[in-house]
């Protein structure tokens, strides 16, 4: 979807005519109808400006889908979970075999001496 028709729809649904939304991110009526037609942009500061007015994000404002970001982070992060919890298990139990031996050695040790 266009900026254009996202500023629309987004004005709507907070119940907001051109000129109130004008009036919250400091420019014209006009501007605003500008903007909604995809004729002009706003500015960063305006995009900051229309996030607070309307009560949305700047990524979700310009349609930057970034949950597909997020997922793969996520993902990310359980992959190295994983891995860590394996190296875990696997000094774990090397460490109880070094223990076994350990033990199995002294009582030997104990029979021989």
């Amino acid at each position: 979807m266009l900026l254009g028709e996202n500023i629309l729809n987004l004005r709507k649904k907070n119940g907001l005519s051109q000129e109130q939304l004008g009036e919250k991110t400091n420019v014209t009526r006009q501007t605003i109808s500008n903007w909604e037609l995809n004729e002009t942009a706003p500015n960063p500061e305006q995009l900051k400006l229309l996030s607070k007015a309307l009560k949305v994000s700047i990524d979700e404002l310009v349609d930057n889908d970034i949950s597909s970001i997020l997922v793969e982070k996520v993902s990310n992060t359980e992959k190295l979970a994983g891995m860590g919890m394996k190296a875990t298990k696997f000094i774990g139990i090397a460490f109880l075999i070094l223990l076994i031996i350990d033990i199995i050695s002294f009582i030997i040790f104990m029979i021989i001496k």
